[in-house]
């Protein structure tokens, strides 16, 4: 266990001292200072005891990202009870399988999310009570929640007077050593597991970002990650609330238009986010102008290259704030035709690792400090350890082992003794390289593997890279059929639209990037074909292609 508490060291230690700065602030909405988060908590501890909630009772949290939601985990973990978060984006009858294998006790649901319920599917809630403004919106028959929070004013006052100070927030004596969370994944490889986390591995993680990662009282981020998933809970929330953040959270749909718009108002001072949206300005934005005469030949000339690096460089700071010190970057690999140029042109980024296992950092590094093609340095709270003979020059399964965890996964020994070994080590299901100084290469899911016709390893996240930054590819996926590489891909209908490209041309259109990317590519990683996909790929909150729903 590390000495650095959860909820001592960084949640109440944030309260008093920060206690009049902006805590959070919901874009286009409202704002919370960090005085008014503790009110907002001890508030519902209150309604938590007289409702008889223990320390260890599941609690539900659904909804979208908003300073509610953020003030009612921070109420639940600082009471001793574990936080069930739950996925916006789930369907229904997850929501409700999820709520039940958790046995979680109540579930605070937002208003917009309510017509994803039936409480009927629930039956052993005691209370389900309204996110947005706590209203109890169904209780069960023998409670008495209504009764409860129709004096809750009263009982506040007669607690804390008229009007909260810092020092009269007092938390509950909570150990490093107890389960806070509950985190259902959805994975690029299989349903969702329930993964257990306690309060050391989010610590361990909020302590490294600390002495790793600068953000300072006062700064500002845009949070645009699913809080429901630990890499936006910890890293977009838990650790900027810890150092004095405002944490701006959108309110509406993460399109480009919004999100630049968003960076521009707020000119955040770090941002985390998915290889998606850089890779989408790389390819919209950036890719067009440099393909073309005579910015091309330029790029080729040393000093001429220099000069048009540093321009776009500084167009691309300035549509996300001009004010970052870093973007970090994770959830998923980025393309490598953007890694290496985003390099070239010493743009401010790095690329982080992790999974929800960990609670979820595995590695990271500065954007300065980082190595091409990593993924950062493993981080100093974990042991790496690469299950292969040579793990700097042949490929193995990630394995870690530490503080960061997980106890395991909920009420499914089974999944548990397949992920963590009897030694501890925890098997990713990554398969990646290292070197002398720990940092950090991956080459693809090990699920994902293919092997080729004489057992060669085929990555086909090294395939879809290449397909992905051709004109007129949206996405695409590699599959294996009768032992050939068959490449689904979803094309771009917008670029189409915009070239007046009819879609009749899109057959000839593939059969051309077949043999680019062929042209590319050895033997034995090329594909047969291009089949044209007539919709997005289903994805994870990390906008990772769920894979096993395509294996033919």
């Amino acid at each position: 266990m590390i000495k650095e508490n959860l909820i001592k060291d960084y949640i109440h230690q944030s309260l008093l001292n920060y206690w009049e700065l902006t805590a959070f602030t919901d874009l286009d909405s409202q704002s919370f200072k960090y005085k008014d988060v503790g009110r907002k908590i001890a508030r519902l501890h209150i309604m938590f005891d007289e409702n008889k909630i223990k320390q260890g009772d599941k609690i539900a949290l659904l909804g979208k990202n908003s300073g509610s939601w953020a003030m009612t985990y921070l109420a639940i973990i600082t009471y001793g009870a574990v936080v069930v978060p739950i996925l916006p984006d789930f369907h229904s009858n997850e929501i409700h399988h999820i709520v039940n294998h958790s046995d979680s006790v109540a579930l605070f649901v937002a208003n917009d999310m309510w017509d994803k319920i039936d409480e009927n599917q629930m039956p052993n809630l005691r209370a389900i009570v309204s996110l947005n403004d706590n209203t109890i919106l169904i209780q069960g028959s023998k409670e008495k929640v209504q009764k409860k929070l129709d004096i809750l004013d009263e009982l506040f006052e007669k607690k804390y007077g008229q009007e909260l100070k810092p020092e009269q927030i007092v938390f509950n004596d909570i150990s490093n050593e107890q389960l806070v969370a509950i985190n259902y994944t959805s994975g690029s490889t299989g349903f969702s597991k329930g993964v257990m986390l306690s309060a050391n591995s989010l610590a361990a993680n909020i302590k490294f970002a600390w002495n790793n990662m600068k953000l300072n009282p006062e700064d500002k981020i845009v949070s645009i990650l699913p809080l429901a998933h630990t890499f936006g809970c910890t890293f977009d929330f838990l650790w900027p609330f810890s150092r004095g953040v405002n944490v701006n959270f959108l309110t509406k749909l993460p399109t480009p238009q919004i999100l630049l718009g968003a960076y521009s108002k707020v000119k955040p001072n770090l941002i985390l986010s998915v290889p998606l949206i850089v890779e989408k300005i790389y390819k919209k934005q950036i890719l067009p102008k440099i393909s073309k005469q005579p910015v091309k030949t330029m790029l080729k000339i040393p000093g001429a290259a220099s000069l048009i690096y540093k321009k776009i460089n500084k167009t691309l700071v300035n549509a996300f704030g001009g004010n970052f010190r870093e973007i970090v970057l994770g959830g998923a690999p980025l393309n490598n035709e953007v890694d290496a140029f985003f390099r070239k042109m010493k743009f401010r980024y790095t690329i982080g690792y992790g999974m929800t296992e960990c609670g979820p950092l595995i590695s990271y590094s500065n954007w300065d400090k980082t190595k091409p093609a990593s993924c950062g340095k493993i981080v100093d709270s974990l042991e790496l350890k690469i299950d292969s003979k040579n793990p700097f020059t042949e490929v193995g399964e990630i394995m870690v082992k530490g503080e960061n965890l997980m106890f395991g996964y909920y009420k499914n020994e089974e999944a548990t003794a397949q992920t963590i070994d009897n030694e501890g080590w925890l098997h990713t299901g990554d398969l990646g390289l290292t070197d002398s100084e720990n940092f950090v290469f991956i080459k693809g899911r090990s699920k994902s593997l293919i092997l080729g016709p004489s057992g060669e390893n085929i990555y086909p996240e090294e395939i879809e890279s290449f397909i992905n930054n051709k004109d007129y590819v949206q996405e695409s996926l590699i599959i294996s059929r009768d032992t050939k590489l068959i490449a689904l891909v979803y094309p771009d209908h917008e670029s189409l639209d915009k070239n007046s490209i009819s879609e009749s041309a899109l057959p000839e259109i593939m059969e051309k990037i077949k043999n680019e990317v062929n042209s590319e590519l050895p033997k034995f990683k090329q594909i047969s074909k291009i089949e044209i996909y007539p919709s997005e790929f289903e994805k994870t909150p990390k906008k990772n292609i769920k894979r096993f729903l395509y294996q033919i």
